[in-house]
């Protein structure tokens, strides 16, 4: 297999017209002569799935959202562009490339779905990403494309939790990134209800609720929300049909996915892959392989998902064989470990990484992590103590506990596989007089130019309250964040 060029140009689209030449707005055009359910029946059966990480059928979750909509209030359209998993990267550079099939596909949705506003939430720090796609936004309006829809961006926080879901629309209606336990396609981007008067009327939904459903005083909104990944690829499905989406790739996993390649390779890059591809050949052609004097000891999936061993780095790039080899394949940020880092010391870093960007809802997930982090810490150092192994296994097994969110099981899958399979590695660093190691560093990607990844280096001062700085934190992000409508900018839309 070889790289594919479906929503990754080899070369980036300039403008709109370059990007129509090439075949752009035809699935735009297709979709709007067409009943909704039309559109939804040819992404459930392309099997395209949700690329931000947890490989949901997006048929499914189309229909989901079209079935709850609201008889009082309209549906929401929310692209999801607050990519942030270490080792990741493929978001933004497709936004750069590629913005018009993001926007295209967005617009579909909102066709579907009978949104009037469309939602780009990305990060204020990703200034390259905001100037691109906001060109691209006046293009695409000027274009007559978004006749009827309004498009705005919104400019989040940095925090890692900004990417969940829940988390992501509690920031859109002016909270913190705490993710909530109501499912989004029954409650959106607010809460309404209903009085004994029937008027329709807003109210804060916080991210401590009961469980949503279908109820006479919950008259929500539902909200479509959708990576950018996802996004892109639904205009080529509706322009060219399921079976074109099926012509690469696997019958579970049809289709390509775009993978960044980081680590100890020779260049750290992101490339568009078909779907089955062996592991192996996608490290060798994005990445170009190992690193000189350097053997691949495992490779690690962001901080979603275990540890994929050497002996398994022949597993294809698919949803299920990911799942069978005891991994997943997350949103393919695929780092590359050698055989000089040790498995501890990773360990560390993404427990370290973890432990601070959990945000205190679920105090097991925080206190446990924060406690995992120090033991794997005190073992890098050579500090550890005797008991420190059997207090990790505890931990691990705590840490989850009445979790609402995926970060606590994250904390438990990433150190746990790591025990599993490198025991003597950690054994080992309970002994004393032992030479210290530098815990990896875990922190998103910042820029990845000319092969060479470059790494939050401001991750290393934030505190464990999502503030920065020497000082030691007292409180839980939950606790500390009282005024936090300071994280959300809203652009104002360009003139349609």
């Amino acid at each position: 297999m070889s790289r594919s060029a479906r929503i990754l140009p080899t070369s980036p689209f300039r403008s709109l017209d370059e990007y129509r030449n090439a075949g752009g707005g035809k699935g735009l055009d297709a979709a709007r002569a067409v009943e909704p359910s039309v559109i939804i029946d040819e992404l459930a059966a392309s099997g395209l799935r949700g690329r931000g990480g947890a490989g949901f059928p997006t048929g499914v979750k189309w229909r989901t959202v079209a079935d709850y909509a609201s008889e009082f209030l309209v549906t929401a359209v929310v692209v999801n562009a607050a990519e942030g998993e270490p080792g990741t990267f493929k978001d933004r550079a497709i936004m750069r490339a590629n913005p018009y099939a993001v926007l295209e596909g967005a617009l579909i949705a909102a066709k579907v779905v009978g949104a009037a506003a469309v939602t780009l939430a990305t990060k204020a720090r990703f200034g390259e990403d905001l100037v691109r796609i906001r060109e691209a936004i006046a293009e695409v309006i000027a274009a007559g494309w978004a006749d009827g829809v309004e498009i705005t961006i919104v400019d989040g926080p940095v925090e890692y939790l900004y990417g969940e879901e829940t988390a992501l629309l509690e920031v859109l209606d002016g909270r913190p990134p705490f993710p909530r336990i109501a499912p989004p396609f029954r409650r959106g981007m607010v809460e309404v209800v209903r009085d004994d008067s029937d008027v329709v009327a807003e109210s804060g939904l916080s991210a401590d609720v009961d469980m949503a459903g279908p109820s006479a005083d919950n008259v929500a909104p539902p909200a479509l929300v959708d990576n950018v990944e996802t996004l892109a690829n639904v205009p080529g499905i509706i322009a060219k049909g399921a079976a074109w989406f099926r012509q690469i790739g696997t019958e579970r996993s049809p289709g390509s996915i775009v993978c960044t390649v980081t680590g100890d390779v020779q260049r750290a890059d992101v490339g568009e892959m078909a779907m089955g591809t062996p592991l192996r050949e996608v490290i060798a052609t994005i990445g170009g392989g190992p690193a000189a004097d350097q053997e691949i000891l495992g490779v690690q999936l962001g901080v979603s998902n275990g540890m994929l061993p050497v002996a398994l780095l022949d597993t294809p790039i698919t949803y299920e064989a990911m799942a069978a080899a005891g991994s997943g394949l997350g949103s393919a940020s695929f780092i590359v470990i050698g055989n000089r880092t040790s498995p501890v010391a990773l360990a560390a870093g993404a427990s370290h990484f973890l432990a601070i960007e959990s945000c205190g809802q679920c105090t097991p997930c925080k206190q446990d992590g924060l406690e995992i982090a120090g033991i794997l810490k005190a073992m890098c150092a050579g500090d550890a103590r005797s008991t420190d192994l059997d207090e990790l296994k505890k931990r691990i097994g705590t840490v989850a506990y009445g979790a609402r969110c995926n970060l606590a099981s994250q904390q438990a899958t990433v150190v746990g596989a790591l025990l599993e399979q490198f025991p003597e590695e950690f054994a080992a660093r309970i002994e004393p007089d032992l030479r210290p190691l530098e815990p990896m560093m875990i922190a998103e990607l910042m820029r990845l130019e000319d092969g060479t990844a470059t790494l939050d280096d401001e991750f290393a001062e934030k505190r464990f309250d999502w503030s920065y700085g020497p000082d030691e934190a007292t409180q839980f992000p939950v606790d500390r964040l009282a005024d936090h409508r300071a994280h959300l900018v809203i652009e104002e839309p360009p003139e349609q």
